[in-house]
């Protein structure tokens, strides 16, 4: 006797659609790639993709951490809340670096270590010759309203 359709199956494709599409969402939202999330999560980008495409479901425990990485509620992945439902724990705000330092840290976890010291060497060599910043302007004072209403008829 073979197995059914359902025995076979586990994944409900339904459930996965509909995680799938509110994770991309909560992504796209805070301007991550599937990558940062995937990095974030502790999980392959390339399973990170099946799962925002609705192939696959993720266990608890990264349902979790992708609530966490998300900044929702299961609730909100899972459809059984409203779509402008907000976490139940109010979560605090990280800093997240930029975009693009997330990407070049990937990037140089591929390296080898003797390629990742030459990368190194340019880094330093350009920070250094790099003018700093100008710290911000201090902002002007400003003046009360009736000292310059008198300053005014004074030269008027």
């Amino acid at each position: 006797m073979q197995p059914s359709a359902a025995m076979r199956e586990p994944v409900d494709h339904k459930l996965a659609t509909l995680l799938g599409a509110a994770a991309r969402d909560a992504r796209l939202r805070l301007g991550l790639t599937q990558g940062d999330v995937a990095e974030r999560i502790g999980m392959a980008m390339e399973v990170y993709s099946r799962l925002e495409r609705g192939k696959m479901l993720p266990r608890t425990q990264t349902l979790r951490r992708l609530c966490d990485v998300l900044q929702v509620s299961a609730d909100t992945l899972l459809g059984v809340g409203r779509a402008d439902s907000t976490p139940a724990t109010p979560r605090k705000k990280v800093q997240e670096d930029p975009v693009e330092l997330r990407r070049m840290t990937r990037k140089l976890r591929e390296l080898e270590p003797g390629q990742l010291r030459a990368v190194s060497r340019v880094v330093n060599a350009v920070v250094t010759v790099l003018p700093r910043p100008a710290p911000p302007a201090p902002a002007a004072p400003v003046k009360p309203a009736a000292r310059a209403a008198r300053k005014r008829r004074a030269t008027g």
